[in-house]
């Protein structure tokens, strides 16, 4: 005969129940006990009913969220215009402790927006029978509305065990005394099982692969205007990657020649979602069509191409898809260091030494990023505590710490690796503060250019705003490592910038626009100023430089060969040079930093959407859209004469001496060679290069320079605060020893 009975804690062991719950909540005798351990959690998504309706159709396009101890474990695939959608999704989980409850939260999918909540709802796991199969239907609430009713999902759930790390026990009243040895070594062996386990997962690779897109063109897509036309452009999505590409006015057949990249997570593949729509001014904008890429029917290594046909819609998209291996990015320990171990580190070296320079173009380097700790930060809880965790950012690649919860001091100690595309990328690093319910609080940030960054030096940053205009509480501690080939990064300058695939949305801001005019202005006025400086000489103002000004005027002119434009500009970066060695430094940011304000708006999503009813509010954002154009070609222009300058000014010595070794070698050339041979094989080249290359992204090699040249905003961006002294690691060395 079983008896339900209990065995109290003796040496530190936990208290073990023989019951088990089942999920209606009754207790039942007999069954098999639990023990704490590791389990397998298999879970099917079954469907949804009567789920709530967040797009103006009174449809969504719904998709599910796992979480389990606050990391997102799985999520389902979207099924769009749909309140009762049927998804047939199996999820296999991993559970350390069944303490923690499964978090299913849905959302709506909005492409290109931020993804509307539809209701979350908890699995206690401790209610469920082991090795049985369970029904389980989850009613779907949100926190700040419990009233609202958001439908529910159908699961169908099995925990299991994990064989060989746990098994049944069954206490009879004749068996308590032996069972204690057995609990016993049932904990010695799930301790070195997670010893295991945490070994196996020291370094893992957060994907498996590079999906590189190249976005062709449209072919007869469905016009949406009044005139017959359309204005389209195409989104694109993979999990979380988003991609947007640029609009093509008044037309059909769009030519876009775009390239991007995705990260593949799945071994399978992954599912593509595109969709092109047409952009219309003040108002919603008017969707053409969808289609979808399976990457597991694509074979790797080779490049497809494809034409698909825009499904609820006209037309077709022609695509370039090429699946590759995965990059070298990784996460581990701080006890896993790769440039500590003398033989990663030689592998590391030998791949970028400058013998290897044709290998692999775009491998242009490695980095490695230590995020040991930050200090004081601020409290964004009501506790007067955070919850902060790191994301590391280089171009599109991201990658997250752990979380470390009620702490204004928070260790990480985390070691992330980046292989590195561009050597003129920009490292970001931002504190978050991790909320449940709700998208996580911004608590600090910090932008590095890579070319500032000196090797194995551990510093304190100086978190700043959102804006990286001022300083924000707290410092972050890091250590970074670049190691880079020179060669190949002055290469990749000469070809266009990647794109980020996650960007914000431009809005209008009134000191954003005045920030730009003035910009703006300074680089007029410097042409302004030349002119009436050239102007005073024709009017003999001052008779001693007009004079020298006639002479150096008829000694060019007479002279003057095409070779001479380089060798001026040569001239020109070798004065700033002398200039800036001899501590002459001419260049002036102070009146930039003063005019970098905060642009602190808050987002009007619900507003946005109440107004499209409103045919006075549309005009009113018709007005904003031409302001925000207004001022991004303020932005543009004025960018363009500062990246200008501070070429010249060496802001980046990098990419001056660049432009040395360029201009020399245009002196040369012009020098030596005639001008119509030149001309020639430029023509040559320009009309001959659809012919040799049909699919080739056309660029210019001087605007790809100059975009790597950051402008005075950037500049100040970029700019390293100096840090409180208390915050060094030596003196907190020193204090400690005290």
């Amino acid at each position: 005969m079983l008896y339900s009975c209990k065995l109290k804690s003796v040496c530190n062991l936990p208290v073990i129940y023989n019951k088990k719950i089942n999920t209606t909540g009754t207790s039942n005798t007999d069954v098999p006990l639990a023990v704490p351990g590791m389990y397998q959690l298999d879970i099917t998504l079954r469907r949804g009913q009567s789920l709530a309706a967040r797009d103006r159709g009174g449809t969504s396009d719904p998709y599910v969220k796992f979480k389990i101890g606050g990391k997102e474990v799985f999520r389902s695939k979207i099924i769009h215009k749909s309140l009762n959608p049927v998804w047939e999704e199996k999820a296999c989980l991993l559970v350390e402790h069944l303490k923690e409850p499964l978090y299913i939260k849905v959302f709506d999918y909005d492409f290109g927006l931020q993804d509307d909540f539809m209701g979350s709802a908890f699995l206690d796991l401790t209610q469920l029978e082991l090795n049985r199969p369970t029904d389980v239907t989850v009613t779907l609430k949100d926190p700040h509305y419990p009233d609202h009713d958001l439908g529910i999902i159908l699961l169908s759930v099995v925990l299991t065990p994990k064989e060989g790390e746990h098994r049944d026990v069954e206490l009879s009243e004749n068996e308590v005394v032996g069972s204690y040895f057995s609990v016993k070594s049932f904990f010695w062996r799930f301790q070195t099982q997670s010893l295991r386990l945490s070994d196996i997962h020291r370094k893992p690779h957060l994907w498996r692969g590079i999906v590189s897109i190249t976005l062709i063109e449209g072919r007869d897509l469905k016009a949406m205007d009044s005139n017959g036309l359309s204005d389209p452009y195409v989104k694109f999505r993979l999990g979380h990657q988003k991609y947007k590409s640029k609009i093509m006015p008044k037309t059909l057949n769009p030519q876009w020649r775009e390239q991007f990249d995705f990260h593949l997570y799945e071994e399978r593949g992954g599912i593509i979602d595109i969709t092109a729509w047409d952009k219309d001014a003040g108002k919603r904008d008017d969707f053409i069509g969808r289609c979808q890429i399976d990457l597991s029917a694509l074979s790797r290594e080779q490049t497809h191409k494809l034409e698909l046909q825009l499904e609820e819609g006209e037309g077709h998209l022609v695509l370039l898809v090429t699946l590759t291996a995965s990059a070298t990015v990784s996460i581990s320990d701080l006890s896993i260091n790769s440039l500590e171990d003398p033989k990663e580190r030689e592998e590391i070296l030998k791949r970028y030494s400058p013998l290897r320079i044709f290998h692999n173009l775009k491998d242009v380097g490695f980095l490695q990023v230590k995020v040991i700790r930050a200090e004081g930060l601020m409290a964004a809880d009501v506790t007067g505590k955070s919850d902060p965790f790191c994301v590391v950012e280089l171009n599109n690649d991201r990658l997250l710490t752990h979380t470390v919860y009620k702490n204004l001091n928070p260790e990480w100690n985390k070691v992330f690796t980046f292989n590195i595309k561009d050597i003129h990328s920009v490292l970001e690093v931002t504190v978050y503060d991790e909320d449940r319910d709700r998208s996580a609080d911004f608590l600090g940030k910090v932008a590095i250019p890579l070319l500032s960054i000196q090797n194995g030096e551990q510093k304190a940053y100086v978190l700043k705003n959102k804006q990286l205009t001022g300083p924000t509480k707290g410092v972050i501690y890091l250590e970074i490592d670049v190691i880079f080939n020179a060669v190949k990064a002055s290469l990749r300058t000469l070809i266009p910038k990647e794109q980020k695939y996650i960007e914000e949305e431009n809005r209008l801001s009134k000191q954003l626009l005045l920030r730009n005019f003035i910009r703006m202005k300074r680089c007029v006025m410097v042409l302004v100023n030349a002119a009436y400086y050239i102007n005073s000489c024709f009017d003999w103002d001052s008779p001693a430089r007009s004079l020298a000004a006639f002479v150096l005027f008829l000694f060019v002119v007479w002279n003057f060969e095409l070779y001479m434009i380089p060798m001026v500009l040569l001239l020109l970066l070798t004065w700033n040079y002398f200039l800036i060695i001899s501590g002459k430094d001419n260049r002036q940011r102070d009146t930039v930093v003063e005019d970098m304000l905060e642009d602190e708006e808050e987002e009007d999503d619900k507003d946005d959407k109440d107004s499209e009813k409103k045919g006075f509010i549309n005009k009113i954002y018709a007005i904003q859209e031409v302001c925000i154009s207004v001022q991004n070609i303020l932005d543009e222009v004025a960018s363009f004469g500062e990246r200008i300058k501070n070429t010249f000014n060496w802001t980046i010595p990098f990419l001056s001496w660049l432009a040395i070794v360029a201009l020399c070698a245009f002196t040369v050339i012009l020098y030596f060679i005639p001008l119509r041979y030149i001309v020639l094989v430029w023509g040559i080249n320009k009309f001959t290069k659809k012919l040799r290359s049909p699919y080739a992204i056309d660029n210019n090699e001087l605007l790809d320079f100059l975009s790597r040249v950051p402008s005075d905003v950037q500049v100040v961006q970029y700019q390293e605060l100096k840090p409180d002294p208390s915050h060094s690691p030596c003196k907190r060395k020193k204090n400690n020893l005290g």
